[in-house]
């Protein structure tokens, strides 16, 4: 991966950890790329049991970034945040795994009020 790229990536990490502080008002910041950890998730949050795949990129492999976040992370629900230029941020879920993130980010924003 050349430099441009590298650049991009943390740029859209950074990006993506501060859409979620914004919306959800947690705790949300480069994981995997700051920590060193192979195991990290690229954006870290205060969002118990979920994993978080950050895609900077114009023509995303959908199913190759869900099957990516889901071997990372392990018993955590994976979650793709995906933005190409230009465009908005969107999240990916699998649709069997929506109803325990809804209850993840339920308790969270408890907590957090």
């Amino acid at each position: 991966m050349g430099a441009k790229s590298r650049r991009k990536g943390k740029r859209g990490e950074l990006e993506a950890a501060a859409e979620l502080r914004r919306l959800f008002g947690v705790e949300a910041r480069r994981g995997r790329q700051y920590h060193g950890c192979d195991d990290a998730p690229d954006v870290q949050t205060a969002i118990a049991g979920v994993h978080v795949e950050v895609k900077r990129v114009e023509a995303l492999r959908l199913y190759a970034a869900l099957e990516q976040a889901a071997a990372d992370a392990a018993e955590k629900i994976p979650v793709v945040l995906h933005r190409a230029n230009q465009r908005p941020w969107v999240a990916i879920v699998r649709l069997d795994d929506l109803p325990n993130l809804a209850v993840q980010l339920y308790l969270t924003l408890a907590a957090n009020t």
